[in-house]
């Protein structure tokens, strides 16, 4: 039987890549919850510790941008798997060291080496799927993927709340070399193998720009993720200075806040690949959600003395809006050939990832001639005045047939 129509959409390969990016998410997000809890255990409060967060937020994505390259070039040219393995191994041992930090220094390298490792998870999981899948269902299947795979931040916030912050990278070090035991039971994609004993030339990252209509691709794909992070990254990572700005008078708990948008992204996350089914189109989907985004940005900063409360529901708005993650890495995936593919599906949204700092750094950049607020506010809509064009200029792939080559 082809090992294509042998897999259905809950069967073992879906499944440990849902759990993989699972645990993949756990890590990512908890520094986002413990954020000020470790920070105060280093010795630094207030504005310092704002500044401090969102280094260490960087150095995590900066991270993901190598271990993105490092990663998807392997899937390519090793097979889908030894990401699976490798990767999940690497950040695993990261966060175990972390939990035994003593310095911010130490805290920089942690995170660093963390976001390599959780550089491959995503991708590789959502290429492996992609190629099993019947192209008619795989919409579907990799939106499932990302679905139950970002309950992990519930997950995190609530293991945050219950145990010391070194625990809890702990606890994600733990979780992630049990899943090594599931991963055995996964088989290598068969469009994969056949290409693995030709002469075509495998995840040359170098291939993305020795073509023009290539790398129009390759750039497009990563321009029209980056509402995501400008969302999670700035707006809801950093909530708890926001509702001080905005006059909030209970405080804002960021944790809390990524909860609330995480619940709300991995239901947008599944919903999502069922309406491209439905409209017989990605770029559609994208445009449902775009607006949803827009309209998520513009009512959080209407929150002047708000409540934290609303904080929360407007957090979970925005992340509804941007449950679009499954969607734009498997358009990455459907974009490039078999030899290029894991490449491509890994370096994208880990090039979106690691776009947070530049954004920082805008949203920085803009702050001695505007307030706090309003440099966000022009932050985001240079974000998605860049993405909407993005996705105009993006060709659709919905049903597109996967079995080919990048020459």
């Amino acid at each position: 039987m082809d090992q294509k129509k042998a897999i259905g959409l809950l069967s073992i390969p879906v499944l440990v890549a849902a759990l993989g990016y699972f645990v993949d998410i756990y890590d990512l997000l908890l520094f986002g919850m413990i954020r000020k809890s470790s920070l105060q255990s280093l010795g630094l409060t207030g504005d310092e510790a704002v500044k401090v967060g969102l280094d260490v937020m960087s150095y995590q994505m900066y991270g993901l941008l190598i271990g993105g390259i490092i990663w998807g070039v392997m899937g390519d040219k090793k097979g889908r798997l030894s990401v699976l393995f490798g990767s999940i191994v690497l950040y695993s041992m990261a966060n175990i060291f972390n939990g035994l930090v003593q310095t911010v220094a130490q805290y920089h390298i942690c995170r660093f080496i963390a976001g390599v490792g959780l550089a491959g998870e995503l991708g590789a999981g959502i290429t492996l799927v992609s190629e099993l899948i019947s192209k008619e269902k795989r919409g579907i299947a990799t939106s499932l993927v990302a679905g139950i795979g970002l309950t992990g931040a519930v997950v995190a916030y609530f293991i945050s709340q219950a145990f010391d912050w070194r625990v809890c990278y702990y606890i994600g070090g733990g979780l992630g070399l049990l899943l090594l035991l599931l991963r055995v039971s996964v088989f290598e994609s068969g469009m994969y193998q056949r290409l693995r004993s030709s002469n075509v030339q495998k995840g040359n990252f170098f291939l993305f720009f020795t073509n023009g209509k290539r790398f129009k691709k390759y750039l497009l794909a990563i321009l029209i993720g980056l509402p995501t992070w400008y969302v999670i990254g700035i707006l809801i990572q950093v909530s708890d200075k926001f509702g001080k700005e905005f006059g909030i008078k209970e405080a804002i708990v960021p944790g809390k806040a990524v909860m609330f948008a995480y619940i709300a992204i991995s239901i947008a996350d599944m919903l999502i690949g069922l309406v491209s089914h439905w409209l017989k189109s990605r770029k559609k989907a994208l445009y449902i959600f775009y607006a949803i985004t827009i309209a998520g940005i513009v009512i959080y900063f209407q929150q002047y003395n708000g409540t934290a409360g609303n904080m929360y529901l407007i957090c979970a708005l925005l992340g509804f809006g941007t449950g679009f993650w499954a969607l734009f890495v498997t358009m990455a995936a459907e974009h490039f050939g078999t030899n290029m593919r894991a490449t491509a599906a890994t370096t994208v949204p880990n090039m979106v990832r690691g776009s947070l700092p530049i954004m920082i750094i805008l949203f920085k950049s803009l702050q001695p001639r505007f307030s706090f607020i309003q440099a966000a506010e022009i932050t985001g809509f240079i974000v998605m005045i860049v993405s909407t064009v993005s996705v105009l200029m993006t060709e659709e792939t919905f049903g597109k047939d996967l079995n080919f080559i990048e020459e």
